[in-house]
């Protein structure tokens, strides 16, 4: 194998029987304009990833550069956090595209977030859809391999982030991207491993105390309780704590003085080495 083969697990020192391991996320950079979303530097000391909102379903030029240069200064693994183009449906409204549009729409994201990252003198580390865009990539497995395809096409050294078990680590697979199984705190699980829609009642759990024993069952024994009250095998490499909470910073707080009590390691995702940029005037491909 060389150092640019698929790495199948990010976080390979629990199946070599060391310590659990866990990577940190969360969505942010998704105020716009004068118009002011969650607690970001608050939230900061208490993750080891982010995934920043790329002007699509939230986030502008300014809140980019300035939640980018947050991060770079907390030294957190910087994502970008890709999406539908939806900013009054904040990204959650599902919408008929294209897997050439997927495919688009994400390579654009991923550029303009890269930039920022660029300045700040970081470097991009992962993707992770958004919302509906998340969601449909979970269950469809063409929009998936567009998205893991503009990835790849960027940036093959970059993690895709998706939902644990679902169609979009798979198209990272395929892709021969490094993958990140995601699986959420705050979210109420279905029989099927899909997060329950947010239009049921109790779809997100907004009471501290049991998100925190919902993530700690996930990590610690790899299992989480269904809506439908059955328990479901989940596997999962990163854990992901909502920005757009009114408790965010709280919840981001208990939620890592748990996981270290637990003697949970939390680090972020290991990224592959980039591939060597071609020289001057070399064809690539």
């Amino acid at each position: 194998m060389t150092e640019y083969d698929h790495i199948p697990a990010v976080h390979s020192e629990v199946s070599k029987g060391g310590p659990a391991t866990i990577d940190l996320n969360c969505d942010m950079g998704e105020s716009f304009g004068a118009w002011t979303m969650g607690d970001d530097a608050s939230v900061l000391a208490h993750v080891s990833s982010v995934n920043i909102a790329c002007g699509f379903h939230a986030g502008d030029p300014d809140t980019m550069r300035r939640t980018v240069d947050l991060a770079a200064r907390a030294n957190v693994a910087i994502g970008a956090h890709v999406s539908l183009p939806d900013l009054q449906g904040f990204g959650r409204r599902e919408m008929r595209v294209s897997t050439d549009e997927t495919y688009a729409m994400t390579l654009y994201q991923i550029g303009a977030l890269a930039g920022f990252a660029h300045a700040a003198g970081a470097r991009l580390h992962h993707v992770k859809p958004h919302g509906a865009l998340y969601n449909m990539a979970a269950r469809d497995a063409a929009l998936a391999d567009a998205i893991a395809r503009a990835v790849r096409d960027f940036d093959p050294a970059l993690i895709l982030v998706g939902l644990a078990g679902s169609e979009l680590p798979r198209a990272g697979e395929r892709a021969r991207l490094a993958v990140a199984h995601e699986a959420f705190a705050d979210r109420r699980y279905e029989s099927d491993g899909s997060l329950t829609p947010r239009r049921e009642a109790g779809a997100v759990i907004e009471h501290i105390d049991a998100a925190v024993a919902q993530a700690l069952a996930i990590v610690r024994d790899g299992i989480v309780t269904t809506r439908q009250g059955g328990t479901l095998a989940l596997h999962a490499d990163t854990i992901c704590v909502h920005g757009d909470r009114t408790d965010a910073a709280l919840f981001a707080r208990r939620l890592r003085e748990a996981l270290d009590a637990a003697k949970v390691l939390i680090t972020p995702l290991a990224m592959k080495p980039s591939p060597p940029s071609p020289a001057m005037g070399e064809r690539v491909g």
